[in-house]
């Protein structure tokens, strides 16, 4: 079934899906250690700019970040996130679980912190009665759809390193974010200040896979036991990374986060010229953020699937993929205008 509920739900890329029936040749050392995985670690270092990095390869979004953050934190460190972040909704206690941490939450009205919302948790530095911040955690782009520019996370980078923390990325769609600010994956990480990110594929075309970047060696030192603690260690590991070998050097990760920017805002264009439809956020990136008479969506449901986001006030979420159609969109459309006319 077509439908909008999540770019989790689109299909895998042919060009991925070549890589992988490509990677099914004879045997293969196990773990990484083979052709594929040098690959595609290579394309990842050579698309960054910097031949030292080391990229880690793993299954999902969740274990991405519970990697992460164990490597940035100790049991008595606090995560500062947003509210809405996935960390702190969406993994079921897995960041806490994994780090032992304190996540110390903050309500904003687009999904995205500012160092004056961080400033408010920065407090008890030195006191043992007290978690001592160690991670600002963002999402790029935000569960929200909306997007930090360069400028805003370089100045959450500077807070962070002020105050010796480190600054980590979300990035399940840091793809769409580069495509909207114009910006190489250099640029939006590196440049920026981060310390350690992830970059989705999992949402983008891929049939698995997230890689993992630390951009700071004392981060990087321990990431291998932890991908293996966290089960996030594939023992076959090149039918993982061969896809990232086409998704980088073929700038696959952005042309599929371009098609799916130009189909939210084809949808969304279309959206706004119904008058039953309030959107709720900017949009950004490849999802759009809704309100609608409770009757008419419960009516639309009944041929499309989509996420309830605020309940309370029948606030729902759309998702376009990189494989969402321009009939995709007409179709949908159309059938909203039967139900609000």
């Amino acid at each position: 079934m077509r439908s909008f509920g999540s770019d989790n739900n689109s299909g895998v890329h042919p060009r991925i899906m070549d890589a992988i029936v490509e990677s099914n040749t004879n045997h293969a050392i196990g773990y990484g250690d083979d052709n594929w995985t040098r690959k595609a670690e290579k394309a990842m270092q050579a698309l960054l700019q910097n031949e030292t990095i080391k990229p880690y390869f793993v299954f999902n979004g969740t274990g991405a970040n519970v990697i992460a953050l164990q490597a940035c934190t100790a049991s008595f460190h606090s995560i500062i996130c947003a509210s809405t972040a996935h960390i702190a909704v969406d993994e079921c206690g897995a960041p806490t679980k994994f780090t032992g941490c304190a996540l110390k939450e903050i309500p904003t009205l687009d999904g995205k912190l500012t160092p004056e919302l961080v400033a408010t948790q920065l407090s008890g530095f030195g006191e043992p009665h007290h978690s001592q911040p160690k991670v600002i955690a963002i999402s790029q782009t935000t569960e929200l759809g909306t997007l930090y520019t360069p400028e805003e996370i370089k100045a959450l980078a500077v807070l962070a390193h002020q105050n010796d923390m480190y600054l980590f990325m979300d990035g399940t769609r840091l793809s769409n974010a580069c495509v909207t600010a114009n910006c190489t994956l250099k640029e939006m990480t590196i440049d920026c200040g981060v310390d350690i990110f992830t970059l989705g594929g999992t949402k983008n075309g891929l049939m698995m896979g997230e890689v993992l970047i630390a951009l700071r060696p004392e981060l990087e030192k321990n990431l291998q036991y932890y991908r293996k603690q966290t089960c996030q260690l594939y023992s076959k590991m090149r039918y993982l990374s061969a896809q990232f070998i086409p998704y980088l050097s073929e700038n696959i990760w952005l042309e599929n986060a371009r098609m799916s920017n130009a189909a939210t805002q084809l949808l969304a264009g279309e959206m706004k010229k119904i008058k039953s439809i309030e959107i709720t956020q900017k949009v950004e990136s490849n999802a759009i953020f809704f309100i609608l008479p409770k009757d008419i969506s419960d009516k639309l449901r009944e041929h499309y699937f989509f996420y309830d986001w605020d309940a309370s006030r029948n606030e729902m979420r759309l998702v376009c993929s990189w494989d969402t159609t321009e009939k995709d969109i007409t179709d949908f459309i159309n059938y909203i205008k039967t139900l609000t006319n």
